[in-house]
């Protein structure tokens, strides 16, 4: 049967149907088309930028090095710039891995100082994640300026809204006085349930654009979020870092 007759028998079958029934087939077909159009799309909108948070000292910009480079060289001075590059992530490189194809990650890190934290709001709309990076050794002495950060990154619109996941990075757990992540992890729950109750002792937070944050008159916890909170620790001088790569690789386009 040649492509004539194929197509005469075509008009002929059209011809002879209901044209309910025509009508219906369109429609079905351009519904099927426009499903699979927009599910192309939002896979290949998916982010690829990872924002690293957190206060100055806690290791960010040492960590940054790592996952790029496989070294911690430059970062032990602390940043007054963004670090912002894209890159496959240093433990991807390896040839067998370089075959599956690896997937770059634009990594951003925020400088911690209190002048500076504002760049992170630059950063959050096209955040696929955010690691906010704590100092492990020096918790004691920082967790009050820790959780109010943390708060004020939690209670941010943008970050609800997108349901953006966070990775509380509990960093330096190579030294032998550092606290685990379940210490820093339930240490946090409780000082963030008491700037819930006094938004007053909050200096950065964006009054205007905050959601609230768990059940009223229930003690706090990173569940109650609408966006994913974990806890994972890492050592970034000593390249200890498996956690928090693989916190990257699951939320970054693949």
């Amino acid at each position: 049967m040649d492509l004539e007759q194929l197509a005469n028998q075509t008009k002929q079958w059209i011809s002879e149907q209901p044209v309910e029934q025509i009508y219906i087939a369109v429609a079905v077909l351009f519904i099927t088309f426009a499903f699979f159009l927009i599910l192309s799309f939002l896979r290949t909108s998916k982010s690829n930028t990872i924002v690293l948070a957190g206060l100055s000292g806690s290791g960010k910009t040492i960590l940054f090095y790592q996952l790029r480079d496989g070294s911690p060289h430059q970062g032990t001075v602390t940043s007054m710039e963004p670090n912002d590059d894209t890159f496959v992530l240093h433990s991807d490189l390896s040839e067998e891995k370089q075959k599956k194809r690896a997937v770059p990650v634009h990594l951003i890190d925020v400088p911690g100082h209190p002048r500076l934290k504002p760049k992170l709001d630059d950063y959050l709309p096209q955040a696929a994640g955010l690691v906010f990076t704590v100092d492990a050794q020096d918790f004691l002495y920082n967790y009050q300026a820790a959780a109010e950060y943390l708060y004020d990154i939690l209670t941010k619109a943008i970050v609800a809204k997108k349901k953006i996941p966070v990775l509380i990075l509990c960093n330096k757990t190579d030294k032998v006085t550092a606290h685990s992540k379940e210490f820093i992890k339930k240490q946090l729950e409780k000082e963030i349930d008491k700037l819930r109750a006094s938004r007053n002792a909050i200096s950065t937070a964006d009054v205007t654009n905050e959601v609230v944050l768990g059940t009223p008159g229930t003690p706090f916890s990173f569940s109650q979020c609408q966006n994913k909170v974990t806890e994972a620790e890492a050592s970034g001088l000593t390249g200890n870092i498996s956690q928090v790569e693989q916190f990257i690789k699951e939320n970054i386009r693949r």
